[in-house]
């Protein structure tokens, strides 16, 4: 069973403190939407699909105590919480794919004559729960197409795979999406070996990754980020799976800083490079990654590790937290819900199965 980052019954909002990991294991209460906020941009919770998934719930927690008994007052504070959780972290496309779909769905919901406050209630706090299951379900569908996808390819019976950042349960709601492709090699029996970066200067890796794959004794070995070139070069690896923060029309990916030079050093090595996400990291009312903004992140970060300063007093500091990967780069296809796709075949199919479109 993959761990559980996100605990969620009507009324009770909990999440696993990413910060305290691996050291500890500790469950916290968010009981509003500026609980949720806070531990988005706190990054107690990280992922762009958690993000989504922890902030439209820190909504539905608020909301099932609110005692606003007019349906329109209800909706204004639904519509204006949801445009809040967005600026929590801007580089994540799901929170904000999110919200725009939620405030269409909560202004159609108001209008209708026959609901009342308590019927607008219950069905926005259904449609806010629904996110939770839906995304477990994705994962799985993006874990299974994408080792069917990696095993047809593969030159030995065996796989080896290289991942970089967190794209497990602790990033998603459950069973993750790079993870998750990792999950479904090892539950065929295929896999040999997982190498995990580090990935600084947060170390969502070496913590989180790290953690979650010897939980489930999946075999695998930890490398700083800078080893990467040498392991695609001495440890046999077959592809790369990366996840991703948002993907937009050309194909273009954010992801995890250190991600574009991994897919540099894949391409040179002649190693197939995947990004898992599901359709909700997909934002097609961007043309290229250069319209992408990045988050840049306090100096700390880099300056410090566990409060204790590294670096020279006085050294400046640049900490973009996500770099963009060209879509050239991606060589083996984008992995979401709906199957493995070129970046370039990717907006023609969101279009058709969901109806995204610029």
């Amino acid at each position: 069973m993959s761990l559980e980052a996100v605990k969620y019954r009507r009324g009770s909002l909990q999440i696993l403190n990413q910060l305290l990991l691996p050291q500890r294991s500790r469950y916290e209460e968010i009981g509003s939407v500026q609980g949720g906020w806070e531990a988005i941009r706190e990054m107690k919770v990280r992922g762009a699909p958690a993000i989504a998934i922890v902030g439209c719930l820190s909504l539905a927690v608020e909301l099932h105590r609110c005692e606003k008994r007019d349906k329109d007052e209800l909706a204004t504070f639904a519509v204006e919480s949801l445009d809040y959780l967005v600026t929590s972290r801007p580089t994540a496309v799901n929170m904000a794919r999110a919200a725009g779909e939620l405030s269409d769905f909560i202004l159609t919901e108001v209008k209708q004559p026959d609901s009342s406050a308590e019927s607008f209630k219950e069905n926005l706090l259904s449609r806010l729960e629904a996110m939770l299951e839906k995304d477990i379900r994705d994962n799985k569908s993006i874990g299974n197409h994408g080792a069917k996808h990696i095993l047809s390819k593969a030159k030995t019976d065996k796989v080896t795979i290289l991942t970089h950042c967190n794209a497990g349960s602790l990033a998603t709601a459950g069973y993750g999406t790079a993870l998750g492709v990792i999950r479904s090699l090892w539950l065929t029996g295929r896999l040999e070996h997982v190498y995990c970066t580090e990935t600084r200067p947060y170390n969502q890796g070496a913590r989180l990754t790290a953690y979650e794959l010897v939980y489930e004794k999946i075999p695998a070995t930890l490398i700083t980020d800078s080893m990467v070139s040498m392991a695609m070069k001495e440890k046999g690896i077959s592809a790369v799976v990366v996840g991703a923060d948002r993907i937009v029309a050309n194909g273009d990916t954010a992801n995890k800083i250190g991600t574009y030079q991994l897919a540099i050093a894949a391409h040179h090595h002649g190693i197939p490079f995947y990004v898992a996400a599901p359709s909700t990291s997909c934002d097609l009312t961007l043309e290229g990654g250069e319209q992408i903004v990045i988050e840049e992140r306090p100096g700390e970060e880099l300056t410090d590790i566990n409060g204790v300063r590294i670096a020279a007093p006085g050294i400046g500091v640049w900490n973009p937290a996500f770099d963009v990967t060209p879509h050239s780069l991606i060589t083996a296809g984008i992995v979401t819900e709906f199957g493995v796709h070129s970046p370039q075949e990717l907006r023609k199919v969101l279009a058709d199965k969901i109806g995204l479109k610029r």
